[in-house]
């Protein structure tokens, strides 16, 4: 079996691996949690005109996913498929995240709205160069079904290290300044400078491991080209890949809302401030570092299904007992914040641990290695969806009343319509869309068993082909 026959990964390979989601994920936090807010409450946008900015950017992402998955697929390059994308992409990355924060055009709305939205597109683009051809590292990195978990909770203990580290610089900010257009440009300029070094360690720190890998590759007879046509219908109709895809769009979509909205939660209806709001998603996600390791370690004992299911669970109990909170109850809410971490770890770590599992399901039926294909089009999905959630939940707010906040003023008093709407996206949607989460998992069909036959068939056939080669 292949699995056995491999070297395990060294320690400094992972860690450099995991390095390279520092930006990536600071950054992700950084809008999840604070671009909302900022084009509503400081660049004065109405709350229906940010949610679409927030969507065309993911649309024009969603659009970007499978074209550039499957030209990274077929890059040919002395460095590889991957690293050329991320070394020339990073520094457009940076920048780009930098530009989201400025407020050009103040007197001018729809200018303003426009400015967001080119900016936005231009980000979430350069977002995917680099985010893209990241993660389809994995399968180059490792190939066994154990020590793929074990790689994506390094990169996962930086994804959520990140991530506290962006909501950390936030409180600071918070604190330290105090004009909010002040605020939210510092946020920008600290993103900025953590997209671009992490990604060239990332690159260092791998490189020879990947290459390696990448020569094998290249010494395989040429694989048949498939048109673009012919890969969505070879993805869509790999069953555990749709499986694996829709357990992922469930619990982002949940995450995703809940941090779009939880500025929201704290200040209109907890009546808490933005420091409360920091120290609260400190909780979340420091619950959810601490237990990366752990999950993991379940997992290569109960396997990735019950993890998932056990930490899902716990935050379908958390997300529940946000909606009950009455205002004022902030102890509970951070002791349901740490509840959540629980679950988030699972989300973060179980859909991308099985990912590769179904690549080797793909190579084994096609004869061909496309990581790229369906990393792009689990993504994509994944975008749009999340583009539709954010779009319905502004809406909602702008629909029910929402009143944005005027620089310097005291935070207004909402409506009852909005404060529900509030409490819904805080609570029973995510709910909702977790069991949805659940009732898929519960139906993916590769465990370790089936994965060790998939390899063993594979290794099989490149040794038949090797051998076919050489006569």
């Amino acid at each position: 079996m292949e699995e056995a026959h491999q070297p395990p990964l060294r320690f400094l390979t992972k860690l450099f691996y995991g390095m390279g989601t520092i930006g990536i994920s600071a950054t992700g936090s950084m809008l999840a949690f604070c671009l909302m807010f900022f084009l509503t409450d400081v660049a004065g946008l109405t709350a229906a005109l940010a949610s679409s900015v927030l969507v065309f950017g993911q649309i024009g992402d969603a659009i970007s996913d499978p074209i550039i998955g499957m030209l990274s697929d077929r890059t040919q390059t002395r460095w590889g498929r991957r690293y050329p994308w991320i070394v020339v992409g990073a520094i457009p990355f940076g920048l780009s995240f930098f530009l989201l924060w400025l407020i050009p055009f103040k007197d001018n709305p729809g200018l303003l709205f426009a400015y967001y939205v080119t900016v936005g597109v231009l980000f979430k683009t350069c977002y995917t160069a680099v985010y893209l051809p990241y993660v389809s590292l994995t399968p180059d990195l490792s190939r066994g079904y154990n020590e793929r978990t074990n790689l994506n909770s390094f990169r996962f203990t930086f994804a959520i290290g990140s991530s506290i580290l962006a909501i950390a610089a936030i409180g600071i900010v918070f604190e330290r300044i105090v004009s909010p257009s002040q605020q939210y440009l510092a946020i920008g300029a600290i993103g900025s400078c953590l997209c671009i070094i992490p990604l060239y360690i990332c690159v260092f720190g791998t490189f020879p491991h990947v290459m390696f890998r990448e020569r094998k590759r290249g010494q395989a007879p040429p694989a048949k080209t498939f048109t673009f046509a012919q890969q969505i219908r070879i993805a869509f109709s790999n069953r555990p890949f749709l499986i694996v895809m829709g357990i992922y769009l469930c619990s982002w979509l949940a995450a995703q809302i809940t941090a779009v909205v939880m500025h929201y939660f704290v200040v209109s209806w907890m009546g808490s401030t933005s420091e409360v709001f920091t120290r609260f998603a400190l909780t979340v996600q420091g619950t959810a570092l601490s237990m990366l390791f752990v999950w993991s370690a379940v997992s290569k004992r109960l396997g990735k299904r019950a993890v998932y299911f056990m930490g899902i669970s716990a935050w379908v109990i958390a997300q529940i007992g946000l909606f009950t909170l009455r205002p004022g109850q902030v102890s509970q809410m951070y002791a349901l914040g740490a509840l959540a971490g629980l679950g988030v770890s699972t989300a973060y770590l179980i859909p991308w641990s099985m990912l590769p599992d179904v690549i080797e399901l793909d190579e084994l039926k096609t004869g061909q290695r496309r990581e790229g294909v369906f990393y792009a089009f689990m993504v994509m999905v994944q975008k749009i969806g999340l583009a539709v959630g954010i779009f319905l939940v502004g809406q909602a707010l702008d629909m029910a009343g929402y009143i944005e906040r005027v620089q310097g003023s005291p935070v207004p008093v909402q409506p009852d319509s909005a404060l529900f709407v509030i409490r819904l996206a805080i609570g029973p949607i995510p709910t909702v869309l977790l069991l949805g989460g659940l009732v898929l998992a519960y139906f993916y069909p590769i465990n370790q068993d089936v994965h060790a036959q998939i390899l063993s068939v594979l290794q099989k056939r490149r040794a038949r082909q090797q051998k076919s080669d050489e006569n």
